[in-house]
């Protein structure tokens, strides 16, 4: 293996739940509630390929127009307020030391704007970690379309078959398999009940597995 593909909400810094807990709040503001089985499927789809629009639901549960512009920065005031208690994922910078210890590839590959994810990246010290990050406005399609890894690879100059992918979510599991990648799942307390049977390994955290186990394991299967 030559290369390490990490998603980013989710699997580097825990954005989800501070999301879907800032829209579960707006919900219930207006009397009602987003179903937490529906918020799940919406998890590693870019918002410009998300099938559903959070304002129109509410909007249809609650049957009336709602100030959209005025809800709309209250819930991004209160996102950022929880998401800035949000540490780095356990295991992370252990993998991220490890790996360029063993002079692995680094790139991310998210359905997040390039703003949003370089910007946190800096925010949190990781950018010069990545020699590539590829972000939703680089690609006609995100998530669970293949063409994020397919670009983090040839950005690598890596090919699939020598490159893990690290996924917290079934959308992105199912872009990094399509893409050829050996395919890690390590969902978090949004994404731990959803079904990963196409992952070729699937970790409570990436603390529970060193890189150099993980790595012995991948090679294997490509075997």
């Amino acid at each position: 293996m030559q290369a390490l593909v990490f998603d980013f909400d989710g699997l580097i810094i825990d954005s989800e739940t501070p999301e879907y807990e800032s829209w579960q709040e707006l919900y219930q503001a207006h009397g009602t509630s987003l179903p937490f089985e529906l918020w799940v499927t919406l998890i590693g789809v870019s918002t410009a390929d998300s099938p559903l629009d959070l304002y129109d639901y509410l909007e249809n549960q609650i049957h009336q127009p709602v100030d959209r512009a005025l809800i709309r920065a209250q819930r991004r005031a209160r996102f950022g307020e929880l998401f800035d208690q949000q540490p780095v994922l356990p295991g992370v910078l252990d993998y991220l030391a490890e790996a360029r210890r063993l002079n692995l590839k680094l790139a991310v590959a998210s359905s997040g704007t390039s703003d949003w994810v370089k910007g946190n990246l800096e925010r949190l010290g990781l950018m010069d970690w990545f020699e590539a990050v590829c972000c939703a406005e680089d690609v006609p399609r995100s998530k669970p379309d293949p063409a994020l890894y397919d670009l983090a690879l040839r950005r690598l100059g890596v090919s699939s078959s020598r490159a893990i992918a690290l996924e917290d979510s079934p959308n992105g599991l199912f872009a990094a398999k399509s893409a050829g990648l050996y395919a890690v799942a390590v969902p978090n307390a949004m994404t731990c009940t959803l079904n990963f049977d196409h992952a070729d390994l699937r970790l409570t955290s990436l603390a529970d597995l060193p890189l150099t186990a993980l790595l012995e394991q991948a090679n294997s299967g490509r075997i």
